[in-house]
């Protein structure tokens, strides 16, 4: 049964829970809209049946596969999520996920040059294959560039369609954390957006992060958002 081999993946991937606000809603795309696109259809199971995303850390590969599967669980399809750079990733946990609708690996570069890593990645591709279920996986350099030794892997890799995630500008940063203070309920003026953008980080989960802790800190304060009160918060 699926759901029986879904159980038993998410009993073995304990700590590796989707977060709720890692939806394909509130992933801003800038210019990688044809990349989501692409990710909608393969966790409905249309389209392309694999998908490989990369970028550097903080371009969205994480929220897009965890987004996917609470995605696909919206058309009734099964799907799991594997961080292979997890300290508690067992190669185990690769058994039988061809029998789920749509598998998601992220980091597989953390297990590259690993020979039984590497094998039984390899393995879970024909059997997604033959069952006709969907693969996505994600990394931080492009397929050729994994230091990959089974060279069957690394063609594997280069069957489906690639894209390459491009960090967002300061506008296109300013517009996805007005984006989540908007979910969040929460008013985000444009100067005290730049400002964070700015005089702090410029990756999105650390932005996201910023903005929880104000947005707590706002509603114990019972004040607005501005940039003496930022300061204060995150003492700058």
């Amino acid at each position: 049964m699926v759901e029986k081999d879904l159980a038993s993946a998410q009993q073995l991937a304990l700590g590796l829970t989707l977060r709720d606000d890692c939806t394909l809603e509130t992933y801003y795309p800038g210019d990688n809209e044809q990349a989501l696109n692409s990710v909608k259809q393969i966790a409905r199971g249309i389209g392309e049946p694999f998908i490989y995303l990369w970028g550097r850390q903080g371009v969205g590969r994480t929220h897009l596969l965890q987004g996917a599967c609470h995605y696909a669980n919206r058309f009734n399809r099964t799907a799991f999520y594997l961080s292979l750079a997890a300290p508690s990733a067992h190669i185990k946990m690769l058994d039988d996920l061809e029998r789920i609708d749509l598998i998601c690996i992220d980091d597989v570069d953390a297990k590259s040059g690993d020979p039984k890593w590497e094998e039984a990645l390899f393995y879970l591709f024909n059997r997604v294959r033959a069952a006709s279920h969907r693969l996505l996986m994600a990394a931080d350099v492009a397929p050729k560039l994994l230091p990959i030794k089974l060279a069957d892997l690394q063609s594997r890799l280069t069957w489906g369609i690639t894209y390459q995630l491009h960090p967002l500008d300061d506008e296109q940063l300013l517009a996805a954390l007005q984006l989540r203070a908007k979910q969040r309920g929460l008013e985000l003026p444009r100067e005290v957006g730049l400002f964070l953008i700015r005089r702090c980080v410029r990756t999105m989960p650390e932005l996201y992060e910023m903005l929880a802790s104000l947005d707590q800190a706002s509603l114990v304060a019972k004040r607005r958002l501005t940039i003496p009160f930022v300061k204060e918060v995150l003492a700058l």
